[in-house]
């Protein structure tokens, strides 16, 4: 396809003259508000797919077409499409849902996602093996428990993430609140869904049926999320727009405002690359909503719409300069920022087991390798929340928190949580319950390796090394995808692989344990081999010489195995 000129909507600049557009913002603008063919193609028998631009609009409603590339080959030799199906992503703000949401989604999962859950790096659910005939009775399904998929995917602002810190009860919820606000200020306005997926007819509207996006939406996804320190759980740095709470003997002040985060990169591109957010500035709690605004309004109207591969904020911030970028959402905003507020963060995993609230309820916080939620794991977890009267809380790092337990209701949960084993991993070595895994084969049609099939095993291999130097419960961050974009939020991971091709993966040393920092790429394209043989070295040589509290991923650098990566400009170098 070839770059059209449609005029796009400037809510700031309506006299803007016309601008070149690249195909995906071409057929954005040409969609009717994310509309297209869609309610057609679902009714298309002939093919278990969607045709044409449905494919990537369908996106913007939470849904990736797939398909099961086990068995690609075998269906071409058999003169068969692939076996398409589909994954819906859910909008969970903060990952937070109670037992009767958690039910209807083991439900629908059951009825049409091959019987298993998967929980994601942003804190929300995916299910997979969807058929598209099923598509509309699963979205109906979530509607019954007021849940939905609107902005799960595409160019629009994702789901938005909020640190899971059972400890911080007040102070947590204030900072979930305004997380589920955002959540709800930011998805589109566009009537495609409710038309698509419940049968609604198409209502009038005054005025532009999207205020904030108009008819282009944004360039590339924008991400938001809400961090509490000390803890990084949600990775702040890797968002395009990252809130740090400032609180004060536990009430919040405020928010640290951080801007140009973003993990996804192409190999053999060293144009593209991850980029940790910059601080720019502090802004009362009562300004969120604000700020979220004026900063979408900058990336929508300055992004790149030509080259996706450089469309996303990070590069604008580093085109335009940050101090550049935070006077332009100044200017919209009407006030300046405050300076930044003194913060910690010491950690970016989960707080594994149970744990007692300032207010005195309890939580107990599970670790699921990898996300995946099947068999004993499903059926504990379905006992589970038919008696638990709390809430549910996934965690960036795809477990999941049991939370608000009445301390007198704490023995019945302990009891299924034995019976069904629901804890096995829990007291899993200090990299496994740091690992983080993207879904991978057989289902992403990105995946060049295995991600979440393989990981465990080759963490299994890895703690044999660190037993032989009693490293068993040392903390590490290790984090895996099958393709170089990020899911997994791989680069500020201590120990990090990205696929390259089956069995073979670059190998990234020296994160920081609180996600303040990237690594670097050691070793490119190897196996699992020689990715063992520099672990195995790297892992002796910090037991016999790290220094006191020292971290695995500063030891790499300080040893000299990597170089801080200072900047994500640098990245490639």
């Amino acid at each position: 396809m070839t770059a059209h000129t449609i005029e796009i909507d400037r809510s700031r600049d309506l006299s803007q003259p016309l601008e070149k557009l690249g195909p995906d913002e071409t057929m954005k603008a040409e969609s009717d508000q994310l509309r297209g063919t869609i309610a057609k193609g679902l009714e298309v028998d002939l093919t278990a797919a969607v045709p044409g631009d449905d494919i990537k609009l369908m996106k913007f409603h939470g849904i990736y077409q797939q398909d099961d590339r086990d068995i690609r080959d075998e269906r071409r030799r058999q003169k068969l499409e692939p076996a398409y199906r589909f994954m819906a992503r859910v909008r969970l703000p903060g990952g937070v849902l109670s037992s009767s949401q958690w039910l209807k989604l083991d439900e629908l999962a059951q009825a049409y996602a091959n019987n298993t859950l998967r929980l994601t790096t942003r804190q929300t659910f995916q299910f997979h093996y969807v058929h598209k005939k099923n598509l509309r009775a699963l979205m109906q399904g979530l509607r019954d428990v007021l849940l939905d998929t609107r902005a799960a995917c595409g160019d629009d602002a994702r789901g938005v993430m909020c640190s899971v810190n059972p400890q911080l009860s007040a102070l947590h919820a204030h900072v979930y609140a305004l997380a589920k606000q955002a959540s709800d200020h930011a998805i589109p306005k566009t009537g495609a869904y409710n038309e698509i997926w419940y049968g609604e007819e198409r209502k009038p509207v005054k005025g532009p049926e999207e205020p904030l996006y108009g008819r282009t939406y944004m360039p590339r996804k924008f991400k938001i999320g809400f961090a509490v320190p000390p803890v990084n759980d949600i990775d702040v740095f890797s968002q395009d727009l990252g809130f740090i709470a400032i609180s004060e003997n536990g009430v919040l002040k405020g928010f640290n405002v951080a801007i140009g985060g973003g993990m996804g990169r192409t190999d053999q591109a060293p144009q593209t690359y991850p980029r940790l957010a910059t601080v720019i500035g502090f802004i009362d709690a009562d300004k969120v909503i604000a700020t979220c605004d004026a900063t979408m309004e900058v990336q929508r109207d300055y992004g790149d719409r030509l080259n996706r591969a450089r469309a996303r904020f990070k590069y604008t911030v580093d085109d335009k300069g940050v101090d550049w970028i935070k006077a332009e959402i100044e200017q919209r905003l009407g006030f300046k920022f405050k300076p930044a507020q003194p913060y910690e963060f010491t950690s970016n995993g989960d707080l594994i087991g149970w744990a007692r609230g300032e207010d005195g309820r309890e939580h107990c916080t599970l670790f699921i390798e990898n996300g995946r939620v099947i068999g004993r794991l499903m059926d504990g977890l379905r006992e589970l929340a038919k008696i638990h009267k709390g809430t549910f809380r996934v965690t960036p790092n795809q477990s999941l928190t049991i939370s608000d337990i009445d301390p007198q209701d704490r023995p019945a949960i302990e009891k299924l949580i034995e019976e069904y084993r629901l804890d096995a991993l829990n007291a899993g070595s200090g990299l496994r319950v740091n690992s983080m895994a993207c879904v991978a084969l057989p289902t992403c049609g990105l995946a060049m390796a295995e991600s979440e099939r393989y990981l465990p095993t080759l963490i299994g291999k890895i703690e044999a090394i660190l037993a032989e130097h009693g490293l068993t419960k040392e903390p590490i961050t290790i984090r895996m995808t099958g393709c170089p974009n990020g899911c997994a939020r791989p680069y500020i991971a201590e120990i990090a692989l990205t696929g390259r091709a089956p069995g073979k993966y670059n190998l990234y040393l020296g994160g920081g344990f609180a996600g303040q920092r990237l690594n670097k790429m050691i070793l490119e394209n190897v196996g699992e081999e020689a990715i063992l043989g520099q672990l195995g070295t790297v892992i002796a040589h910090f037991a016999r010489e790290r220094q006191p509290d020292e971290h695995f991923g500063d030891f790499a650098i300080r040893a000299g195995y990597v170089p801080e990566v200072k900047e994500g400009r640098f990245f490639n170098d």
